[in-house]
Parts: structure tokens; sequence; C-alpha cells
């Protein structure tokens, strides 16, 4: 049967081999832009001990005269001092601004959680972000109507800069509105394509070591198939999750579409049971349509995953007490009582130990 988990808050985790070379202890003062103005840190200087970015996976196509590297993801880190034994991959397949900030500027799951000792991994797939030479020729075409479609996807309102009462959006910043629609890039939502994804992420996690995987909406799914192909993926915590591998013989009637089904066999799909899984939803579902069908399917995935012998949960933010959450609730303006029931989870599952 599925969880229904409610809480508050409780530790974290961090690494082993972390890579990149020692740098002298660094310290930031975390200065947050506000969409209308500056605000303090919350708990004075960020202490980083280590910092640094590589590109890891992909291929080379061509020859020895004309060669191009590419397919591979890009990530970036940083690591505090006295670091916990997991590291968190931050993964939205779509912007990694999102992990570094609230909707108005303030501190993101980045910071959050580095003030709280666990190593932070900010993903970037192979073809997105700065990732974004990809072995196969792609086209960008500009399409006006995107930012209404992302008003709506991202749950803010009933229409085009018509806010939800209650939603944990700065609603009378147009700064923050601006700051979100640009911190956008392109993605490709194919299953072929998440595929490609999950191949460099898992040897980003073979070379990281013990690491969780936080996703958001199609990064999700990516996340799963990850799990699939590294064993150094310890754990799920998947915001709003739009796609979910099944087993064969067990999965729901849905037509194919860019976020699966993916269908495993049951071997492979066991292989989702031997790591805990916690799929979020905010507020104002039943307020979007669009939201219904992968809330349905959470719920089931949750339960086959159980039924074979896991530990998936469904976690609704307003069953826990938290309001107006948006369809990406660790940058909403609630996002530390997110990070507590996140913080929570890791220590309910033993993953926020120092090493």
């Amino acid at each position: 049967m599925i969880h229904e988990t409610t809480g508050r808050f409780a530790a974290s985790a961090a690494q082993r081999g972390t890579p990149g070379a020692r740098l002298p202890t660094l310290m930031l003062s975390a200065v947050l832009v506000m969409g209308s103005g500056a605000a303090a840190a919350d708990d004075g200087p960020i202490v980083i001990d280590k910092q640094g970015a590589f590109a890891i996976g992909g291929t080379v196509i061509g020859n020895q005269a004309a060669s191009l590297h590419c397919d591979h993801g890009v990530v970036e880190y940083q690591i505090p001092p006295n670091p916990r034994a997991t590291n968190l991959l931050m993964w939205h397949s779509a912007s990694a601004v999102a992990w570094q900030n609230r909707w108005d500027g303030g501190e993101g799951f980045q910071s959050i959680f580095l003030r709280r000792g666990y190593p932070v991994y900010l993903w970037d797939g192979p073809r997105v972000g700065r990732a974004n030479w990809g072995c196969e020729e792609t086209t960008y075409e500009p399409e006006p109507g995107r930012d209404q479609q992302n008003f709506a996807a991202w749950r803010l309102g009933p229409a085009y800069l018509e806010f939800f009462d209650g939603v944990q959006f700065p609603r009378y910043d147009p700064e923050a509105w601006n700051q979100a629609t640009r911190a956008r890039y392109q993605e490709f939502d194919t299953v072929a394509n998440a595929e490609l994804q999950a191949e460099a992420a898992a040897a980003l996690a073979n070379r990281i070591g013990p690491t969780v995987a936080l996703t958001n909406s199609a990064g999700g799914l990516r996340a799963l198939l990850t799990a699939l192909k590294s064993d150094n993926i310890r754990g799920i915590v998947a915001y709003e999750n739009v796609g979910f591998v099944y087993p064969e013989g067990e999965a729901p009637d849905i037509e194919p579409g860019p976020f699966g089904p993916v269908i495993v066999p049951l071997d492979e799909f066991r292989k989702l049971a031997r790591i805990p899984i916690q799929l979020v939803w905010g507020d104002n579902l039943d307020k979007s349509d669009r939201f219904t069908s992968a809330v349905e399917q959470s719920r089931l995935f949750a339960e086959l995953v159980n039924k074979h012998g896991g530990k998936a949960e469904v976690l609704m933010l307003p069953d826990a007490g938290l309001v107006g959450n948006t369809h990406i609730p660790f940058a909403d303006m609630n996002n530390v009582e997110v990070a507590d029931l996140l913080s929570e989870f890791l220590a309910k599952n033993g993953l926020d130990a120092y090493r």
C-alpha cells in the first residue's frame, strides 16, 4: 500500500570520493538578490570546502582528423567541510537555476542543504543547459505562448498572471515572474532522450558515490531510469513527477507519450524496490486537470514498488500542513518547510549519516 506521509524537520547527508582539487576553505556571504531589493543571509556565511564542475559521460563522433565530443552531462558541485555520506543530485530537466533560488531570489535548496551538511551537485543532462553539444542535429524555434504555458504548468493561478489566493509565489513582484520565466532552457522530452540522460547520470553516480536524486517534473523519469543503471542511486525524491517506470504485465493502459510510460522486465523494476522513493505533490491540484493523471500514476507506481518489496510513498504537501505550493515547491516562498520534510525523509531512511 502507499504510505501517505506528513512530518517536519530531521537531518541530512553527504559523500565519498568527491572529484576536484582540494581548495582552501571558502566562506561565501550569501547575499540574496530579491526581486525588489536585497535580504541578509538566513544563517550567516556558507562554508564550502571544495567546489568545481566537470563533464561526464557522452561519446565522440567523427574521426581523428575531425571529431566532436558530445552527449555528455555537466555537473557543478559544492561540498561543505565534514560532509555527510550521501550526495544530493539536484535534477530539473529544464532549469538548474530552480534549485539555486526561491522564486524571489532567496536561498534555494542548493544553499539550504549545503548549510545542512550535504554535498550538492547541480546537474545538466546531455543536450540541455551547459551540456548542449549533442551528437544529433536539433533545432530551436521561438514559441510565443510559452510564458502562458509555464504559468499554467507551474500552477500559479487559474489564468495568466491571475494568481491563486495563498500561492507560494511573490505575486506582487513582477521581477520574480520575469526571473522565473527566463530561467528556462530548451529540453527534449522523449523516452530516448531520457535514457540518454540516464546513462550520463549513472556514470556520474558511479564516480561520486552514494547519491539521492532530487528531481522536478520530467527529471523524475530520468532519475528512475538512472536507478536502473547505477547502484549508487540510494534514493529518489521526485517533486511532481510526470513520467514513470512499470513492470511488464502491470503497467496501466496509458497512451505512449514524451514521458513514457517506460515498461521494463520485472527483474529490472525490482531494482527500484531497493531504494526509498518519495513522490511529492503541491497544492491546487484540483484546479488543474493536467496533473490529475500524473498524481494517479504516482499512486499506482508507489503501490507497485511496495508490492514488490519496496519503500515508496506519496507525500501531499497540504496533508503535511503546507498550502499554496506550486509545481516547483522547492523554489516556493515556504521552501525551508519543504526542505524540512526532505530532511525528515533522509533521516528516516538512514541517508543523513556523516562520513
